[in-house]
């Protein structure tokens, strides 16, 4: 009988997103400051579909608030953690 040999092969990835506009801020469902990212410019940072980044909101999967002058902005922890199909850490 032949000899059979497996080879696993275990890859790590790190992403580091910053964008035009791009601020820091804490944000309260991960408990930790992040960088936060204008709801209007998500496109802009990644090549998400309207549609997607709507049922992650909906669901509460991306951690949505208010910035100071109104805005919605969107924790990139949360996005970064849903695009690699993880629970973000709610609090």
């Amino acid at each position: 009988m032949a000899k059979q040999t497996t080879v696993t092969i275990e890859v790590d990835s790190l992403v580091i997103m910053r964008a035009t506009g791009a601020q820091r801020g804490w944000c309260s469902r991960c408990a930790a400051e992040a960088e936060m990212v204008a709801l209007e410019s998500l496109a802009v940072v990644s090549n998400l579909d309207r549609q997607a980044v709507e049922t992650w909101l909906n669901s509460g999967e991306l951690h949505r608030m208010d910035a100071a002058d109104g805005n919605a902005v969107i924790c990139l922890n949360s996005l970064v953690a849903r695009l690699q199909n993880v629970k973000p850490a709610d609090r």
